[in-house]
Formats: C-alpha cells, sequence, structure tokens
C-alpha cells in the first residue's frame, strides 16, 4: 500500500524536523520526506493544518491481559493506544498469571500479533512479584520482554533490587523500572498527606514514601554502574534527588504522567473515586515541581500508567475503590493544553517527550520520522477544541477525573506500518 500525507507541519525532534512538509509511505515504511510530493495512485491524507509527528510511545500501561480481561483486554488496550495517537506500548506485568515467566510473555507477544499498536512485554523482577525470587531475567528477556518491574508493587528488600541490578549489568541488556514506594510509610494512606487529607477525612501517604525509594534505586545505581528507571515520579522531593544524583551522572531515567501536571490533591473528591491512583495526586507546590523538571530535562519522558478498571471497583467508598486512571485516550490532548498552550514548552519538545525519549530509554525501533523506519505516525489538529467524554473510550475502562474538561490537540489519524489503524469520526 502506498499513502502520501500533504501539507502537514512535520514534527520528529530526533530528524530535525519542524516544518511543512509531506511524507510518502510505501510499505509500511518512510519512503521519502520533502515539499510538494507527487505520487500517482498513493491514497492521500490532507494534513492541511494538522501536525504529524511519530507515533507516541508509552512505557508504562497496563492492558491486564492474562486474567482482567473484565477490566481491559490487549485488544481493547490497543484501540484505546491507537485512539490516543499511540503506536508502541509497553504493558506492565501485574497480570493473572504474572507475567514472571517465558509462556505468559510469548502469550501476550502473541495475543498482540493483531493489535493496532506495538506491545512490548515488561516482565516481573520478582516471581509472583512478591519481592523474594528473582525471575530467569536472562530467558524473560530472550522470549521478548523489554524491562522488569514489580509496578503496583514496590521490591521492599534492599538486598533482592541490588541483586537484580547485577544481573542485568552481567547480561548487558534490560534495566529495571521501580515503583517507588516504601509501603511502612504510605501505610495504608489513600491520598496525598496534606491540609486536604485532613479536610476530606482520608489517610494521607507522604510525598516521602516516594522520595525515600528514589534516593534508595539512585545510590544502587551509583554503586554499582547500572541504568535505572523510576515509574511515575509525582513529587518534588523525588525530582530533587534524581536532579542530585544526574548531575553526578549517575544512570538514571524517570518519567511522570499526565495526571500529575494536571491535577493535584485539591481536586480530590471522596464521592469520586476516579481521582485515585498510585502514587497520589499530590500538592499544588508539587505539580509546579514536576512541570519544571519536564522543561528542564530532570524529568525525561511522559508515559500514562493507563490503568483500567471496573466500574463497579471505583463506584465504591474511595477508601475501598481500586487505584488508577484509564489515561491512554487523553495523554497527548491534556498534556499539550497543559504544556504547550500553557506556554511552558513548544511542541517539539513535548513530541520528544512522547515519543523519542521513552523509545529511547525502552530500547525501541520507534519515535522517528525517519526513511526507512516502519511507518509509525500521529496526526493531529492542535487547534480543535473538544470535550473528553469518557463515555467515547475504547478503553473498557471509563475512570478518568478529566471527564468533561476541555482540551486541544485532537488525534485525527494513527498509522501503524502505514496502515490507518485510527480515524477520528469529527
Amino acid at each position: 500500500m502506498e499513502l502520501l500525507i500533504k501539507n502537514g507541519l512535520v514534527v520528529s525532534p530526533e530528524d530535525g524536523l519542524n516544518a511543512r512538509a509531506d511524507i510518502y509511505v510505501k510499505d509500511g515504511k518512510i519512503a521519502e520526506i520533502g515539499e510538494n510530493l507527487n505520487i500517482s495512485g498513493a491514497l492521500a491524507i490532507d494534513a492541511q493544518g494538522l501536525a504529524v509527528f511519530p507515533g507516541l510511545v508509552d512505557m508504562h500501561a497496563h492492558f491486564r491481559e492474562p486474567g482482567y480481561e473484565y477490566k481491559e483486554d490487549i485488544l481493547s488496550g490497543s484501540r484505546a493506544a491507537a485512539a490516543g495517537g499511540y503506536t508502541s506500548v509497553c504493558c506492565m506485568p501485574n497480570t493473572k498469571p504474572v507475567a514472571d515467566n517465558a509462556a505468559v510473555v510469548q502469550y501476550i507477544i502473541n495475543k498482540a500479533k493483531e493489535a493496532p499498536c506495538h506491545v512490548y512485554p515488561i516482565a516481573a523482577i520478582t516471581k509472583n512479584q512478591e519481592g523474594r525470587e528473582l525471575t530467569e531475567m536472562g530467558e524473560l528477556l530472550e522470549y521478548g520482554a523489554v524491562a522488569f518491574s514489580d509496578d503496583g508493587r514496590p521490591v521492599e528488600s534492599s538486598r533482592m533490587m541490588r541483586l537484580a541490578m547485577q544481573y542485568l549489568k552481567g547480561l548487558d541488556k534490560g534495566f529495571v523500572i521501580s515503583h517507588c514506594e516504601d509501603i511502612s510509610l504510605t501505610d495504608g494512606g489513600v491520598m496525598n498527606e496534606g491540609s486536604q487529607s485532613t479536610l476530606l477525612g482520608l489517610k494521607g501517604a507522604p510525598g516521602a514514601a516516594e522520595a525515600l525509594m528514589v534516593a534508595r534505586e539512585a545510590l544502587l545505581a551509583e554503586m554499582l554502574g547500572v541504568h535505572v528507571h523510576i515509574a511515575h515520579v509525582s513529587c518534588a522531593q523525588s525530582v530533587n534527588i534524581i536532579r542530585d544524583f544526574k548531575a553526578r551522572n549517575v544512570k538514571i531515567t524517570c518519567e511522570t504522567c499526565p495526571h500529575y501536571i494536571c491535577a493535584c490533591d485539591e481536586d480530590v473528591n471522596f464521592t469520586d473515586a476516579n481521582t485515585k491512583v498510585n502514587p497520589p495526586l499530590r500538592s499544588r507546590e508539587d505539580v509546579e515541581a514536576i512541570k519544571q523538571a519536564l522543561c528542564e530535562g530532570v524529568i525525561d519522558c511522559i508515559a500514562t500508567d493507563h490503568a483500567p478498571h471496573h466500574a463497579d471497583e471505583k463506584d465504591v467508598e474511595f477508601n475501598l475503590a481500586a487505584s488508577g486512571i484509564s489515561g491512554l485516550e487523553t495523554s497527548f490532548a491534556l498534556c499539550y493544553t497543559q504544556l504547550v498552550r500553557g506556554g511552558l514548552m513548544d511542541l517539539s519538545r513535548l513530541i520528544g517527550l512522547m515519543s523519542a525519549a521513552p523509545a529511547k530509554i525502552a530500547g525501541l525501533k520507534a519515535g522517528r520520522l525517519r526513511l526507512g523506519m516502519p511507518a509509525d505516525i500521529t496526526i493531529a489538529d492542535l487547534e480543535q477544541p473538544f470535550i473528553i467524554d469518557t463515555a467515547k473510550f475504547k478503553s473498557k475502562g471509563k475512570n478518568n477525573p478529566f471527564n468533561a474538561r476541555e482540551v486541544y490537540g485532537k488525534i485525527k489519524y494513527t498509522l501503524l506500518e502505514g496502515k490507518i489503524v485510527y480515524k477520528s469520526e469529527n
């Protein structure tokens, strides 16, 4: 199939592209980028007034399959990804059974072959995410795992985390993604500890519970000379620690999520558990620190931590509700509205944070518009306002606190290897 994307604003920071151009796609790959291309017989997409950029890359999502298909499955999660402009997604291992063995990793890969996005399994650090025994990391890498995490649970034992890092250093492949939470400090907290938790009468979890574990991982990475990635950074204390260790050239990278730049603990309402997430929405001061860290490059990329749940798991008392936000379909629009239209960064910077940067960290061949690369491309209308409507989500999970919010940056097309896998209805 031949396809020609005409007249779009082509933005790919890794390739030095930020100008009006056409893109010619042949046999699923980018064949030519230039002005005024005319290709006889090619299907044309008129991108006049639209932005054309690399398919977005999410290095942290939960597709729930196997075991929790009532929340999400690989196909529904992939459809949500495509609707959100994502062409590559790394999925976390807290499935049932846990992705701690080759059979589950292979199951995910095989199930994703017909999905409208690339799906990359992240395997567990420890067997059954119990923190007591390492998984067969070498074997899991050979079978297709791209990284290791016990996300959803912290690896409480410093010794066990050290062993995991040493194992991967010996393999010279793969890396750890750490869920940083000192559960003895969070102690059942359901929102950020502060004046708002006191006002609402909800048990709080302090930012220090995250920062302490960030410091541990950074110290281990420094001691061992290995790369560690910190998941869903949410507070100023964590940012300060990461900044200090990066200044010492420690191999530490990190991500934050749209909800940590678009909402704070003042938005928490105990009658709406869609604001319940782990780590929790932090203070206004934390939000500003996260934004600044993104602009400075202290935070390396933006991930969704897409965590869909069944309505019954959210329509309960706040204390009892499941934690998580279904975020793949709102991520780009929220970030574009908050960061670019908010004047904090330009479009090219945001595209890099959501495509090339996570692709580089995860070692994926993605996030670029380069001749010969797969034509994984997103096309968006940056000027079209729209109202988030969770009822129209492709995801099974409708648990998103930004329902009814007006945003900009509507995804119009998503292409996977040159095929249109998503087209907006309006």
